[in-house]
């Protein structure tokens, strides 16, 4: 068995990237970003997504930790969760910044 692991760190940015790797994904987080406070309504009817494909998306970003969602007869609230979406943003942030390439390097 290999002693080596990931870091926490790295296997929260990797949940995150797999998470927002669609661009329907994308586009919810965007609208819900957009939005002064938590969205009750179906997002299909806001966004060129086809309901029957919504919600394995909020599923998925849920699961991941960067929406969440409480079901309120007969809508559903959506709000972006705002303390993993500040994580998300500096571990990319942080995994960006510390990129080696250098100019004129081998990375161009």
């Amino acid at each position: 068995m290999n002693s080596k692991s990931y870091l926490p760190d790295q296997e929260r940015l990797a949940r995150f990237a797999k998470a927002m790797g669609h661009p329907a994904r994308i586009a919810i987080l965007q609208f819900l970003a957009q939005q002064d406070t938590c969205y009750f309504g179906d997002i299909h009817e806001e966004l060129p997504i086809a309901k029957a494909t919504v919600s394995q998306h909020l599923k998925e970003l849920k699961e991941a930790g960067l929406i969440q969602g409480e079901v309120e007869p007969p809508k559903v609230k959506y709000c972006i969760h705002r303390a993993n979406w500040q994580l998300a943003r500096r571990l990319f942030a942080d995994f960006f910044a510390a990129c080696p390439c250098k100019p004129g390097g081998c990375c161009g």
